[in-house]
């Protein structure tokens, strides 16, 4: 099922003269939200899957994907790692949420209502090794 995509532009660019409408492929979309997200949980957006469904009238976005944590051996060294780098997997996860929702609308115009989030694994962070 292909999204229902909605023209965000205002009344007055509507009226402006110029016949026709925009369209953006549910690819283009999917291809958008990896990047957003990928970008968010530092993760690559390969390992990232994106369904959408129409919540009346405006797009739904869920998503599946790993976090990107820490080692746990730095974390025990560190506890404090935890915090500066996001917050617990809960906590990034409700964060990402109005930040994805906002991203995705302003890159593609598209009315996003709402997002669902799947945390699928985790992914160790690059850093120093402790040695």
């Amino acid at each position: 099922m292909s999204p229902a995509v909605q023209d965000a532009a205002p009344a007055a660019d509507r009226n402006s003269g110029l016949a026709g409408h925009n369209r953006i492929s549910t690819q283009a979309l999917t291809s958008t939200a990896k990047a957003a997200a990928a970008e968010f949980f530092d993760v690559s957006p390969a390992s990232i899957r994106v369904g959408w469904s129409d919540d009346q009238g405006m797009l739904a976005m869920a998503l599946s994907l790993p976090v990107s944590l820490p080692a746990l051996t730095r974390i025990a060294a560190d506890p404090g790692l935890v915090t500066r780098s996001g917050g617990s997997v809960w906590d990034r996860a409700h964060a990402a949420k109005p930040y994805l929702l906002e991203k995705v609308t302003a890159l593609t115009g598209s009315l996003v209502s709402r997002v669902d989030i799947r945390v699928t694994g985790v992914q160790l962070s690059q850093g120093s090794r402790v040695r």
